[in-house]
């Protein structure tokens, strides 16, 4: 078993489990404590079953669960150094000993799981993506990307599994009443990635192992899931590839999505 759900997903919160027959860990914490602990226990996973929590960045959609989890039910936490000191009220809420350091491109493991980090351009202090290997199996987690480079690629490469950020599209967020800055930001180079663009990287990828695709981080004012997943279908068809190879959804904001077996 080699498994991947999402249980939130998007600007209000997210979080992600990928388990195995022998492990399971939950990727960021976004949402409350008790969201998370409700979304797992709605298909039967229990959260004392939870082996670790990594994290991609620190702000508060990524971790706003993370302290109360670590702390009431002893979960190991595993973020770089960086992120770390730019999430005191998180931290401070964590035992020593549950406070796991990685570095970025160096892989580590957690038990019959094999992570390696990559970073990813987004206006946190050290953020980072996630490749998960299980013997020759990978997914990929790749989210909050303000531009795709040439070194994210390459860790998408070989990926079976890509949860992908499709965070906005360009038209509603210009006509959205978000300030001018707060537009720049999204657009900007450590934003978000936009549905046309993640189309481009899934296109790009198509002839590169990957056959399973979740659309997520949708924004809730400037996205909607449709729009999402009809701009990725059209990028694909406009280079020539059958969409229907192709296994494609888009992530659920509010409450976990079907399980998906790599």
């Amino acid at each position: 078993m080699f498994n991947f759900t999402s249980l939130y997903s998007g600007s209000s919160g997210n979080s992600l489990l990928v388990e195995t027959d022998n492990t399971k860990i939950l990727i960021d914490t976004g949402v409350s404590a008790k969201k998370i602990v409700d979304a797992l226990t709605s298909f039967d996973t229990n959260i004392n079953d939870i082996d670790a929590i990594l994290v991609t960045h620190e702000h508060t959609d990524h971790v706003q669960g993370l302290g109360t989890l670590s702390s009431k039910y002893n979960i190991p936490v595993f973020a770089n150094k960086e992120t770390w000191d730019n999430m005191p009220k998180q931290k401070d809420k964590i035992s020593e000993q549950n406070q796991k350091l990685f570095n970025i491109n160096e892989k580590f493991e957690i038990n019959d799981l094999v992570i390696k980090p990559f970073s990813i351009p987004h206006d946190a202090a050290n953020p980072c993506g996630f490749n998960i290997l299980k013997e020759n199996k990978k997914i990929s987690i790749a989210t909050d990307i303000g531009h795709i480079t040439k070194d994210i690629l390459n860790n998408l490469e070989g990926s079976s599994f890509l949860m992908l950020e499709a965070n906005y599209d360009p038209e509603i967020l210009k006509c959205c009443s978000y300030p001018y800055r707060l537009k720049s930001r999204i657009a900007g180079d450590n934003g978000h990635l936009s549905n046309e663009m993640a189309g481009k990287v899934v296109a790009y990828l198509l002839n590169r192992g990957l056959n399973k695709v979740i659309l997520g981080h949708l924004s809730k004012e400037n996205n909607f899931p449709e729009l999402a997943y009809k701009t990725v279908v059209d990028e694909l068809i406009s280079k020539n590839f059958d969409e229907n190879k192709l296994s494609l959804s888009v992530a659920s904001r509010d409450c976990p999505g079907n399980v998906v077996n790599i």
